[in-house]
């Protein structure tokens, strides 16, 4: 049985570093990438666990090891990762041009385990997610490489909206939207 909850020890956060190391792209084959999906960012253990300290991180566990992950990443937190600066700076663009107000958590990463895929864990880690920020956040935003496929169609599949493309160092971004209420 999975369970899902938010991160809370030193290990859970070293378990979600092993998981992300197995999925970066240099870490797998052309064909996964394009069939299972790949992570696009290296995090430190550091920033991990600061992220962790402004709000705990989702995640999926089965027989006490982390199996899936969704990193919560607030606004502050814009500069830390120099590959998700224009994401930050589109996200801005994207809500005046909305002319709204949206205060929004980003959906930092997620990863789920190659062994547990396909079992309903993305959708029970962004409903988790939800639950757990619904009180102060009115929406969760991400982007997606738009050569990952699967991980774009994944995302559409729970409710998550088109905010904008664009383009950031020869990459093009699909930057996307769940409500949370």
């Amino acid at each position: 049985m999975i369970q899902y909850k938010l991160t809370s020890t030193q290990k859970e956060l070293e378990e979600i570093i092993a998981l992300q190391q197995k999925n970066l792209p240099n870490n797998i084959s052309a064909t996964e990438k394009t069939q299972q999906g790949f992570v696009t960012v290296q995090h430190s253990i550091q920033l991990l666990k600061n992220m962790h300290n402004a709000h705990p991180h989702v995640i999926a566990v089965h027989n006490k090891k982390v199996v899936g992950y969704a990193l919560c990443m607030l606004p502050e937190f814009k500069n830390e990762i120099p590959v998700l600066v224009p994401m930050f700076d589109q996200i801005d663009k994207a809500i005046s041009q909305l002319n709204k107000e949206i205060n929004y958590m980003v959906m930092g990463q997620i990863c789920i385990d190659i062994n547990y895929r396909k079992q309903g864990i993305f959708r029970g880690l962004y409903n988790f997610m939800k639950e757990n920020i619904s009180d102060t956040f009115t929406a969760i935003i991400t982007e997606v490489d738009v050569q990952n496929v699967r991980s774009s169609n994944a995302h559409k599949a729970i409710g998550f909206t088109e905010l904008k493309k664009y383009m950031a160092k020869n990459q093009e971004w699909e930057l996307i939207l769940l409500p949370t209420k």
